[in-house]
C-alpha cells in the first residue's frame, strides 16, 4: 500500500525523522488556514501517488494568503498523470542549501536489505543511476544485524555528502531504517533529503510503501486504506480473494503461480502486446476460482482478449479444463479466451476442451504461441492497435 506524502511524513514522525511543519487541506479556505498556522512562505503540494508533480504544476510557492488561495484553486482538481488532485499538503517553505537522496528497500536477488544514498537528490533516482551510477552509494544490510552507525556512516561517506550534513544524515538514516523495518515497509524513500542554509538536515518529501502482508500487525493502517482511490478491478479482486494488479493493456492474463504470471506478462510484451493485469489464481483452478478471475477481467473495458496460462503441477489440467467450462457457463465474456494447458494430465485436459473450441475459445500448446494468438486477437478487436 502506497502512502500519500503527508501520510508518509506522519509515519516518519513516529520514528523521529525530522520533517517540515505542515497540514492537509481539501479546500482553498483550508489551505489558507493551514498556511497561517505553519507560517509564510509556504509550499502548496498536490497529494497524488505519482512523481512529476512539480513539472506538472502541482507544487507551488506562496508568500501570502492570496497566493496560497490561488495556488490551491489551481492545483485542486488538477490531473497529474491520470491522478486527480483532491487533497493538498501545505508546508512551511525551507531554505535549501543542498538536496540529497536516501532510501531503504529489499534486494530480493541478494535476499538482503538495501540502503541507497546520493548527493544528487531532487531528481528521479533512475535518472541519476542512468547518467552517473557512481553517484549512488549502496549498502546491503543483513536484517538480523540491522543498520549500525558504522554502516550508516559508510553510506554517507561513500555518497560524499557535505561535511556539515554528515552527522545528522547518519542519525536520519538510522531512524529511516527503523521506519523501514519496525514500520513493516517495502520501501521508504526521501527525495530530497535536504540540508538547509542554517545547517539542518530533514526530509522534504516522503515516499512510503507498506507491506500488505504485515497489515494484521497494524490495525491503524485502516485509516490509510480509507483514503485510497482504489482501482475498482483491484477492489473486486480482493473481495474475491484473488491476487490481482490492474495494468493498462488490452490482453487479460490469468495464470496459476506468481512466477508463471510474471513470465506470461513478459512473453505478451515480447510479442508486441500489452497486459491488462497481473492475476495469479494460485495452486487451485476450480470453477469458482476461474469464474471469479474471469468476472474480474470481464469488468475491464480495455480487455480485448484473455490469455489463460496454466501449468499443472499439483493442480491437474483435466480438473482445470472442467473448471474453465463450468466457469464459462456462469460468466458471459466480452473477449475471447486463448488457453494454454501444460503439465499434469495436460492431454486429458485438452481432450475435455476439444469439443468446446470455437472462435471464442482457442487452445494453443505453448506459452509463446498462446501469447501471439492472444495479442493478435486483441489487435484485431482494437482495430490494429495492441
Amino acid at each position: 500500500m502506497d502512502l500519500f506524502e503527508y501520510q508518509g511524513k506522519q509515519y516518519f514522525a513516529r520514528f523521529g525523522i525530522p520533517t517540515s511543519p505542515g497540514g492537509i487541506a481539501d479546500t482553498p479556505e483550508e489551505a489558507v488556514a493551514r498556511a497561517s498556522e505553519v507560517g509564510y512562505p509556504v509550499v502548496v503540494k498536490a497529494q497524488v501517488k505519482v512523481g512529476g508533480r512539480g513539472k506538472a504544476g502541482g507544487v507551488r510557492l506562496a508568500n501570502d494568503k492570496q497566493e496560497t488561495r490561488s495556488a490551491a484553486e489551481a492545483i485542486l482538481g488538477m490531473n497529474i498523470k491520470g491522478h486527480l488532485v483532491r487533497r493538498l499538503w501545505i508546508e512551511h517553505a525551507s531554505d535549501i542549501a543542498k538536496e540529497y537522496y536516501a532510501s531503504f528497500t529489499l534486494d530480493r536477488t541478494a535476499k538482503l536489505h538495501l540502503g541507497m544514498v546520493s548527493a544528487k537528490g531532487g531528481v528521479e533516482i533512475e535518472q541519476v543511476a542512468a547518467e552517473d551510477p557512481r553517484a549512488i552509494a549502496r549498502l546491503h544490510i543483513n536484517p538480523v544485524e540491522g543498520l549500525t552507525e558504522e554502516g550508516a556512516r559508510k553510506l554517507v561517506e561513500e555518497a560524499s555528502l557535505d561535511e556539515e550534513a554528515k552527522d545528522q544524515a547518519v542519525a536520519v538514516l538510522q531512524a529511516l531504517y527503523r521506519c523501514f523495518v519496525e514500520g513493516d515497509a517495502d520501501l521508504v524513500e526521501v527525495n530530497p533529503l535536504i540540508l538547509t542554509v542554517d545547517g539542518r538536515v530533514h526530509a522534504l518529501d516522503a515516499k512510503v510503501t507498506l507491506d500488505d502482508n504485515a497489515a494484521y500487525r497494524h490495525p491503524e493502517w485502516e485509516e490509510y486504506r480509507a483514503t485510497e482511490l482504489e482501482d475498482e478491478r483491484e477492489k473486486l479482486a480482493r473481495e474475491k480473494g484473488l491476487n490481482y494488479i490492474g495494468l493498462d493493456g488490452s490482453t487479460g492474463i490469468i495464470a496459476n503461480g506468481a512466477g508463471l504470471a510474471m513470465s506470461t506478462l513478459d512473453v505478451v510484451n515480447q510479442v508486441g502486446g500489452s497486459a491488462a493485469n497481473f492475476l495469479d489464481i494460485g495452486g487451485g483452478a476450480s470453477a469458482d476460482v476461474m469464474a471469479a478471475a474471469l468476472e474480474v477481467i470481464n469488468t475491464d473495458e480495455r480487455v480485448r482478449s484473455i490469455l489463460v496460462n496454466i501449468f499443472g503441477g499439483i493442480t491437474r489440467c483435466d480438473e482445470v479444463a472442467r473448471g474453465i467450462l463450468d466457469a464459462l457457463g456462469r460468466v458471459e465474456l466480452k473477449a475471447p479466451i486463448v488457453l494454454r494447458l501444460d503439465g499434469t494430465n495436460a492431454e486429458e485436459g485438452r481432450a475435455i476442451l476439444a469439443d468446446h473450441l470455437s472462435e471464442r475459445l482457442i487452445q494453443e500448446t505453448t506459452m509463446l504461441s498462446a501469447a501471439r494468438k492472444a495479442v493478435e486477437m486483441a489487435a484485431q478487436a482494437s482495430g490494429g492497435a495492441r
